[in-house]
């Protein structure tokens, strides 16, 4: 972290201004108004801006992480954010925390570094997958990557096509032809190595794809971009290759523990934390540090469609079974007609949604599923975690044509419902809303906020 660590504080409820009629005389109480004006006061006196945390909330603070740099997952925050909570909640080897949205594993690797058990678990199998393999990396001898590259170079020419899900179509524009026969080659070759390097090397082969393509993980999207020259797949690898071993030695260098390995290694379960009656864990979590998918449109069975149909399904319909699997945050989202929104404040803003013409009629019912699936979120939290566990979660707050919904507030509020105190919301950055937006209602920038909560006794 440097010389100046990012500090972070609790807040005590204690001393804060009375609540408005309202808000409730009851500090826990659920908001009885509906608009957002009644629930931003009610978090008023709880929050707190740190806007040194805008970088380390998102993947960028991971660019200089060994390891971690490798493979670009989006959506993760960084390896110095967890460093710094660990410490905020004085964990240690008596606890055990747990990402129940692991993604690329952030979180858990953190651990390992630190020496915190910690179990991890993604509906997501490609997000599973680059959490596992990171720990691999951990393990590996300088040099083997080295190694297992020249075997694959001189086995890739007289390789099998490894099978795809090329009924995805997709599959059939992202690439010219020769250069997915080469990439197809490349992952039969992966897949003969030695299994203590097969995983981190297909990690590398995931690394190279969006580069290999005509795509781009661009935004909400990912895009085709026909113009540009794809990398050739055995260089791009063989320079991946090298910026992995640059890893493997670094990592033993910045923390000179691990070259007697690292001790706990986190568990990574492909799991939904919408229902963890099933967890197998000896003991119940003491903390939590995630980040759940936004509220934004976002389905990332589009945006790592490459990487699922090279490993992880091997059709359409399995794609597909996984798009409608995940949390319910994207505009495909399935809600049925019995649900209705999780709180006042949502209702609202659908029902103004709704008398507005929007560029996607579907926004509504993701709003609607978003939020029934974060309150089965915690209502699974509550019963998993120990008493008194600690919660910081990242969140991103959202406006759609010009209805703004303070996600961290709602969110907030519903929790109270489930056993959780809200500590404070902390303010890490201000986003500003699209361009479309803003000529339409004006500039509104909107909060990306951690949420610290506690889990009452």
């Amino acid at each position: 972290m440097g010389e100046n660590p990012i500090q972070l504080t609790l807040c005590d409820r204690r001393g804060t201004s009375p609540m408005t009629e309202r808000e409730s005389t009851a500090a826990g109480a659920r908001v009885v108004g509906v608009g957002q004006d009644t629930i931003e006061r009610k978090y008023r006196s709880l929050f707190r801006e740190d806007l040194r945390l805008g970088g380390v909330v998102s993947y960028v603070g991971n660019k200089s992480v060994p390891i971690l740099r490798l493979y670009r997952y989006k959506e993760a925050f960084s390896f110095a954010f967890v460093q710094e909570l660990l410490r905020r909640f004085q964990l240690t080897g008596q606890d055990l925390l747990m990402d129940p949205f692991a993604g690329m594993g952030t979180t858990l690797f953190t651990a390992a570094v630190e020496g915190v058990p910690a179990i991890g678990l993604d509906k997501m199998p490609l997000a599973t997958f680059v959490a596992r393999a990171n720990q691999e990396f951990l393990a590996l001898r300088a040099g083997s990557l080295s190694e297992a590259f020249q075997t694959l170079r001189r086995r890739t020419p007289k390789a099998d096509l490894a099978p795809i899900a090329d009924d995805v179509p997709l599959m059939s524009i992202a690439f010219n032809a020769e250069t997915l026969r080469t990439l197809r080659r490349m992952k039969t070759a992966i897949d003969e190595l030695p299994s203590q390097v097969r995983n981190p090397m297909l990690l590398l082969f995931f690394a190279i794809l969006e580069g290999c393509s005509f795509t781009s993980k661009d935004g909400q999207f990912l895009r085709l971009l026909r113009d540009r020259k794809p990398a050739e797949p055995l260089d791009a690898l063989e320079s991946k290759v090298r910026q992995a071993e640059e890893d493997v030695q670094r990592i033993q260098w910045l923390f000179p523990g691990s070259r007697n390995g690292f001790h706990p290694l986190p568990r990574v379960l492909d799991g939904d934390t919408r229902e963890l009656s099933c967890l197998d864990i000896e003991r119940k979590p003491t903390a939590i540090i995630t980040s759940p998918p936004y509220v934004n449109r976002y389905d990332y069975t589009r945006s790592y469609c490459v990487e699922l149909c090279f490993h992880f399904v091997r059709s359409f319909e399995e794609l597909k079974a996984i798009r409608f699997g995940i949390l319910r945050s994207h505009i495909e989202s399935k809600v049925s007609d019995s649900e209705r929104p999780a709180h006042p404040l949502l209702e609202s803003v659908v029902k103004k949604l709704e008398r507005k013409q929007l560029n996607n009629p579907r926004i509504p019912h993701m709003i609607v599923a978003y939020f029934n699936d974060m309150t089965k979120v915690l209502a699974s939290w509550k019963k998993t975690l120990a008493s008194g566990a600690k919660v910081a979660m990242v969140v991103d707050n959202v406006r759609f044509e010009g209805e703004h919904i303070p996600v961290d507030c709602v969110l907030s509020d519903i929790a109270e419902d489930y056993g959780f105190e809200t500590k404070e919301i902390i303010v890490a950055r201000y986003k500003g809303n699209s361009s479309q937006q803003m000529g339409k209602y004006g500039r509104f920038p909107v909060r990306e906020s951690i949420l610290v909560w506690q889990k009452s006794a």
